[in-house]
Formats: structure tokens, C-alpha cells, sequence
């Protein structure tokens, strides 16, 4: 029998120095016809018995993911088998989890859906597994429903019931993914999240450039835009349905706000001068952009319903990719301003410039997590390009990644993974990294694809 720790300790020391564990306030799961109810055998939430039972180990400071085991759903519905492919396939590129061979189960799923024969799961070295069902109901609507169960304490850590239309099964996968994720880590999931991206097809001489989006997973892809305008650094709204994106039509670019719910499309302004970079402040109400007049490139917020702008910085050098802290009081931004290009931190009305970034070579397309402990970079220096980490006072530098032209990161919903791009070899395509750079995945497009943007967790 292997040595144990509990889980809970050893994902704080994993991540230590990036920030602690927090808690997850799981949002209504009632919005666009999905619904969710707790399973009359399951607690409403961890407790901290069950948290200090489920253990992995870790040795010599190697991290090892947690072996659990997710059989097909029970019910006999076609989908079941999918929904556990999905839930292992997000668990597994987490890099948290180690999902156990289905080889080697002993119980069927069928009867596991009844109760879990812990000894079963424990002699092929399960830590945890997972025990679902899926079935249609007479309305129509599809019932799925999982409980999660530590089969060395042999206790019940989660279990809920989803309520909603068939073709919801994936994001129903992703839900529960999420839900497992968070009772084991305690921290919050990331799984039931969508991709916008520019999707990139054709000869380097003449590149289509359309706006795309996707499951974090790369599933459900679909195109925004027809590819008749060059598109690029699409941007989610944290707090509505809502991207924005530059397009060029001819050499002017503008600002589009695009409503993913409804296809509605609509200039944000008509700028003097180039538009760059715009993004969104935390409450949806701000767009923070940078905007080129006049020999100078500098900061302008715009206030969303009343269509005001204001200057928030007047420097000589240029100013650009600003991006909101999670609470909407600072930001940060790039600026040539000290002679190179380095990251800078200012207060939201302008007022307070501090330089964070020293080390070797260019920084830029500085990115604050959503959980407001660390900001993402690109670095380039001595033919090399990094994405990299910092704390918001400019200690703790760290590159994750380094590489030929990897540019572009984005923080996923619950600040502990980032995706890029990486450009080369006359293509670019999608990858994902975690906050310590020992996890990485490719994430799987149609054509090559840049400039990724991670939505928050759908309503």
C-alpha cells in the first residue's frame, strides 16, 4: 500500500506561493433550462472529515495526481458512456487527477449506481470514484445525476441530480467535472467554460481571420464571423454574454460588441486614430482600450451606457493592452515610456503608475488573474519567447513556458490555468498551461488559432 497524504494539504503545497485554496460559491445551475438538485444521500457540502480522508501522495516535491476511477453512467442511455468520457478527459488534463484503467474495474456500473463495493475500488488502487446515471425522463428532459465517493473512508464527498434538454449532456459533463474538481481541491472548477479565438485558415500571404468559439474543450466550435473583415484580440465580458473585438474594414480598425446569445453586432465608437486592445472592466460597464492620435498612444476607458470616453493616461512613449484587476480599482498595461517595453500598474482613474517588471528582455500583454494573486505576460528576449507569472507587485517573476513566438495567455475562470497561442512554422495553434508550468495540453481546433479568450463559468 502506497503513503497518504490528505489531498486537501498537498494541492496547498503544489500551488504554494501562487495564493491558498478558496472556496467555491457555486452559482444557480436554473439558468437556460438546466437545473440541479442536491441527491437526498449527499451533504450539502465537504465536510472536513471527508476533505482529510481523500489523499494522494507527493514525493520529493513531485506531485501526483489522484487516481480515480469513472466508469460508463448507468441507465442504458447512449449518452452515458460519452458523459464519462468527458468528465475523465477534463479531470485528467487538469493534471490533478490520474483516471484508473476501466480494465480494470471489477463492479459494473450498474450496480455501483446502487452502492459503491469499496474493496472493489480500493485493490485496483482507486482513490475515489465516480458513480453516475443517466436516463430520459417523460417530459423529454434528460436526468443525470452523479455522486462521488473516497473509497478508503468509504464516505459520499458529493452528489447531484441535472435536470435538462438532451443536447445539454455535454455541459452537463462539464458541470460535474467541475463539481469533482472542487470537492477534491476545494478549489473552484474551470470545466463548464468557452474558448473565443481567431480562427486562421489560408496561404501567409493572404490569412482569413474569423472570429470562433468553443467549449474549453474544444467541442461545439462555430464561427462568429464570415471572414470578410481581418478580426483580431477578442475579449469576454465578465458579467454578460458579450465579447469585444477589433475588426478591420480596410485600414480603419473599430471596436464591435458582439452578443453571443442573440448575433447582435454593434460598433462600440468611431474612434479618431487606431483602436487597440479593448477589454472589459470586471462589472461589464467599462471598456478599457488604448487609442493612437496625434504621435502618442494612450489609455481611454469608455463608459458603456452613456458612450463617454476619458483619457487616462499622457505619456510620450506608447501605452497599450491595459487589463482590469479583479476588483476594477487597478490596472495594468505595457508602456515603452522608461525606454523599453515593460509592465506598469496604475490605479483605474490613471493616478499612481508603478513599473512591476526588471527582468531580461520585453514584457507585454500583461493579463490580471481573475482571482486578482498573480498577472500573465509575454516576455521576449535573446530569440526567446516565455509566458510568465508574477504577483501584482512585480516579485515572484516565474516563466511557465518558453518557446518560439508563444504569445497571447488568458487566465481560465478560476486563475489556475492559462491558455496561448504559439505561432510558427507558417501556423499557430492553441495551448494551455497550469500555474505551476509542470502541466501542459494542446487545445484542438478546426484551423490554426490565436488570440484565446476564457470566458467566466456560462450562467
Amino acid at each position: 500500500m502506497r503513503s497518504r497524504r490528505p489531498i486537501a494539504r498537498d494541492y496547498a503545497d503544489y500551488i504554494r506561493g501562487f495564493g491558498g485554496a478558496t472556496a467555491l460559491s457555486r452559482r444557480s445551475l436554473m439558468a437556460g433550462g438546466l437545473g440541479a438538485a442536491a441527491l437526498a444521500m449527499a451533504p450539502a457540502g465537504l465536510s472536513r472529515r471527508a476533505h482529510a480522508q481523500l489523499q494522494i501522495d507527493i514525493s520529493q516535491g513531485t506531485f501526483e495526481p489522484l487516481p480515480i476511477a469513472i466508469p460508463p453512467f448507468a441507465g442504458g442511455d447512449s449518452r452515458g458512456p460519452e458523459i464519462a468520457q468527458i468528465i475523465t478527459a477534463n479531470l485528467e488534463r487538469s493534471g490533478l487527477f490520474r483516471a484508473v484503467n476501466p480494465n480494470a474495474f471489477i463492479q459494473d456500473p450498474e450496480s455501483l449506481a446502487a452502492a459503491p463495493r469499496f474493496a472493489d475500488w480500493r485493490v485496483i488502487d482507486a482513490d475515489a470514484v465516480v458513480a453516475g446515471s443517466v436516463a430520459a425522463q417523460a417530459d423529454g428532459r434528460l436526468r443525470a445525476e452523479f455522486r462521488l465517493w473516497d473509497t478508503v473512508a468509504e464516505t459520499q464527498l458529493a452528489g447531484l441530480a441535472y435536470f435538462t434538454a438532451p443536447d445539454n449532456f455535454r455541459r452537463v459533463a462539464h458541470i460535474i467535472s467541475d463539481a469533482i474538481f472542487t470537492a477534491v481541491t476545494g478549489e473552484p472548477g474551470y470545466f463548464d467554460s468557452r474558448i473565443v479565438y481567431i480562427s486562421e485558415s489560408g496561404p501567409a500571404t493572404e490569412r482569413v481571420k474569423r472570429l470562433a468559439i468553443m467549449d474549453q474543450d474544444g467541442a461545439n466550435h462555430r464561427h462568429l464571423t464570415d471572414g470578410s473583415n481581418l478580426v483580431l484580440t477578442p475579449r469576454f465580458s465578465p458579467s454578460t454574454q458579450e465579447i469585444t473585438y477589433l475588426d478591420y474594414n480596410g485600414t480603419q480598425p473599430r471596436v464591435f460588441l458582439y452578443n453571443i446569445d442573440t448575433g447582435r453586432r454593434e460598433v462600440l465608437g468611431n474612434f479618431p486614430g487606431m483602436t487597440f486592445s479593448p477589454r472589459f472592466s470586471p462589472d461589464g460597464n467599462r471598456v478599457v482600450m488604448s487609442l493612437s492620435q496625434g504621435g502618442g498612444t494612450d489609455l481611454f476607458v469608455m463608459d458603456l451606457r452613456t458612450r463617454t470616453s476619458r483619457r487616462l493616461t499622457s505619456s510620450a512613449g506608447i501605452d497599450t493592452s491595459p487589463c482590469y484587476n479583479e476588483d476594477g480599482t487597478r490596472i495594468v498595461f505595457e508602456s515603452d515610456r522608461g525606454g523599453s517595453q515593460q509592465l506598469y500598474v496604475m490605479g483605474a482613474d490613471g493616478g499612481g503608475v508603478d513599473r512591476i517588471s526588471y527582468g531580461d528582455g520585453r514584457y507585454a500583454e500583461p493579463v490580471w488573474s481573475p482571482r486578482g494573486d498573480l498577472i500573465a505576460f509575454t516576455r521576449v528576449g535573446g530569440g526567446n519567447w516565455g509566458i510568465g507569472v508574477m504577483r501584482p507587485d512585480g516579485t515572484g517573476e516565474r516563466m511557465l513556458q518558453e518557446g518560439y513566438q508563444l504569445e497571447g495567455p488568458t487566465w481560465a475562470p478560476n486563475g489556475r490555468y492559462l491558455m496561448y497561442f504559439a505561432s510558427g512554422g507558417g501556423g499557430a495553434r492553441l495551448r494551455g498551461v497550469d500555474v505551476s508550468g509542470r502541466t501542459t495540453w494542446d487545445v484542438p481546433t478546426p484551423q490554426d488559432g490565436s488570440d484565446p479568450a476564457w470566458s467566466p463559468l456560462n450562467p
